[in-house]
Order: C-alpha cells, then structure tokens, then sequence
C-alpha cells in the first residue's frame, strides 16, 4: 500500500472534494427516493401504512447496530477502503429492489442496505471532518449540506418519474453506488493502518465521561430523524386526505424542503459565524416545532408547502453545526467512532419513527401525531435553552503525533 498523503494534500485533490460530496448525496437518497411511492408499494403488497413505513426506514436500524464497527474499522483502516466497500455494498442490496416482489425480502435487503448506509455516513463524515480544518471546514460542511440537499430534490423527483412506470423502478436508482465506489478507490489517498491506540486515549465510553455534551447532541440529531421521517412517512397521507395524490407531486413536496437545505447550506458559514452553534439549533427546534404545527392544523394543501419549507430550513441548520460540533468533540484517533455513534442515533430515529408515530396515528388521527411531533419538537428546543458555548468542552486530547500517522488514523 502506498504512503498515506497528509490531510492538507488531499484536501487540494479536486477529485476528493467531489466524491465526497456526490457520496453524501447517497445518505439522504436512502430513504428519500422511495417516499414517493411508499403509498404505490403499500397498495401493491396489501401491507399496513406502518409496514409500509419500515420499508422506508429498515435500514435504519441496521445502520445503527453497524456503525459502531464501521467506525472501528475506519479508525483502524483509515476511511479509504471502508467507504468504498459500503459505497459498493450500498448499490448492491439497494438495487436489488428491482427484482423482489415479496414485502419481507424486501425488508431483508434493506437492511442488508443499512450496512453499506453506515459506511457512507461514517465515511463521508470522517473524511471531510479530517482533510478540512478552521473556516474552510464550516464552508466544505455547509456544501456538503447543499449537495445533500441537492440530492434530495434530484433523487426523488427521479424516484417519483419512475415511480409513475413501476414502484420497483426507483430502486435502480441505487446503483449509482457501485461507480461512486470505484471512484472513491481511485479518488482518496492511500492510508497505513493503525497497530496501536495512542496512550491515553481512552475510549467512547471514555470519550463521552469527559464530554457529556456529546450526548445531548447525539439525542438532538436522534430527534431530528424522527421528526423527518414522521413527515416524509406520514405527510404523503395528509396530502391524500386533502385530494393529492400523484407520485410526482407528492415529490414536489419533499422538493420544497430539500430546496432550502440547500440555500442554508449555500451560506451556513456566514451563518455559523455570525449566530454561532447554539442559536442555530435553537432556531431549527422552533422551525420544526411550526412546521408539525401547521402539518396539524392546516386544511390547504399548498399550505403544506410552508410546513416542509420549515423543516428543510431548520434541518439545513441543525444538520452541519451538529456535524462539526461532534467531531469537534472527539480526538482524531477516536473520530470515527464518535462519528458512528451519530449514525447511530440519526438511523435508530429513523427507524423508530413509524414505529411510535404509526400506531399513534393509527389509533388517533393524523392531526394527534403531527401534534405530538411538534411537542417533541418544543421538548428540544426547551432543552437547548441554556446552551451557550459554541461548541462542546475540549475532548481528551491525543499525544502528538506525526502528519502521516495522523492522517493513517483518519
């Protein structure tokens, strides 16, 4: 294998800018391009909206029973070859949506699906977290919220025009992973494995005595999936009661939303530096809480287009500052697992969400659980209140340690 090249270096490849962020597209498409036709599916295989949901969401719970040794190994292995293997096993089980007719393989390979998932979230995070340091980390990471987001308008409106010939069509969409995971073998430098932790290091466990602060951040992006899958689980039925019911037009719905996360990722350094850390948060809190507000309340469907546009404005805020302030939170030999635990708790939210939100709204209304969601939504915001440092106490601190072998632990 071939000397590991220093984190500045390959921060100049133009090539690893642009891998990685057409690999970040990928973590919001998981789910995103079949929420168009998650209605289709749930018609076709005579399954409960619930049910219908875990398709949606099932490779959320793998993903984050799978992150935490994802994020072992690209601390051991580097970031090089773990994306790349996820990026390729992402395409596979992803695509295999094409050919299968029966609901539980279907959820079989989804979750076969999360493993690779969590490998490009891990990975992605890790990677830019590690070649970018000071200001030009708040700019990569607010690009790297638009091209999330970006991918989010693209992603489904293809879902949704291919929903409209086949609900199967969309899952072909996936594997676009497999050539983003030959590029990323060829894109990334070369990395030497570690063979020892660095004394005095510690652990997560350790990791997270020392900086409890990391915990509360993990719960509020554990929230923030909840929420988000509540919408895009739950707003398609919200939109058929009031007449809406297309594919692509429902699209057009989670459109709105990825469009301002992307404008906010456009200019979230300036943000960042002109608001900080905490006030993002808070004002994405009080987004969502309005945004549920008017998914409950509101008898319009164009009105629902404001209730998305909300959630895409807090999610474009809350999504890079909660990014940076983990990582920020864990010593580079230990970023990779700190990183994981946030895939962790963002896909068990995930995963969770039609779980608690469908058998509310099952024996409710939909108007209970959007209500719910935007006291959940208050919860978090009441919590963050006291909030004031723009970002969490210093983690333990590694020994020094040369450039190379830095990067290797990246």
């Amino acid at each position: 294998m071939s000397s590991p090249v220093p984190a500045p270096a390959a921060a100049q490849r133009p090539a690893v800018l642009t891998v990685l962020l057409l690999a970040s597209t990928l973590t919001v498409m998981a789910g995103a391009i079949l929420m168009p036709v998650v209605e289709v599916i749930r018609g076709e295989l005579g399954v409960s909206g619930t049910a219908a949901g875990l398709i949606l969401t099932a490779h959320g719970l793998s993903l984050a029973v799978a992150s935490p040794a994802v994020g072992w190994l690209i601390d051991r292995h580097g970031i090089r070859l773990p994306l790349a293997g996820g990026l390729v096993l992402y395409g596979i089980a992803g695509g295999a949506g094409l050919v299968t007719d029966s609901y539980w393989m279907l959820i079989a390979t989804r979750i076969v699906f999360g493993v690779g998932a969590a490998a490009v979230f891990a990975g992605t995070t890790v990677a830019l977290l590690s070649f970018y340091q000071g200001p030009e980390r708040d700019r990569v990471m607010g690009w790297r919220a638009t091209a999330i987001s970006l991918g989010g308008v693209v992603w489904p409106l293809i879902g949704g025009g291919l929903g409209g010939v086949s609900w199967h069509a969309p899952f072909g969409i996936y594997l676009v992973g497999i050539p983003v995971g030959l590029a990323t073998l060829w894109a990334l430098p070369a990395e030497r494995a570690r063979t020892a932790r660095p004394a005095g290091s510690g652990g997560v466990v350790q990791l997270l005595r020392a900086n409890p602060a990391l915990l509360g951040f993990y719960l509020v992006q554990a929230t923030a999936s909840v929420l988000l899958y509540a919408l895009g689980v739950f707003q398609p039925q919200r939109l058929a009661d009031l007449g809406v019911t297309e594919p692509f037009v429902v699209a057009l719905y989670n459109v709105v939303m990825t469009v301002l996360m992307s404008l906010v990722g456009l200019v979230y350094a300036r943000l960042r530096g002109a608001l900080g850390y905490a006030t993002l948060l808070k004002v994405s809190a009080a987004c969502w809480a309005l945004a549920f507000v008017l998914l409950a309340t509101v008898e319009q469907s164009a009105l629902l287009l404001v209730a998305s546009a909300l959630f895409g404005l807090g999610q474009g805020m809350s999504f890079p500052a909660l990014t940076v302030l983990i990582g920020e939170g864990a010593p580079a030999e230990l970023r990779g697992q700190a990183t994981s635990l946030s895939g962790t708790f963002s896909f068990l939210g995930q995963f969770v969400s039609p779980l608690v939100f469908g058998p509310l709204i099952a024996a409710t209304s939909l108007t209970t659980g959007f209500l719910t969601a935007a006291g959940l939504a208050a919860v978090v915001l009441l919590a963050l209140l006291p909030m004031r440092a723009a970002r969490p106490a210093a983690a333990p601190a590694a020994k020094p340690q040369p450039a190379a072998a830095s990067t290797a632990q990246a």
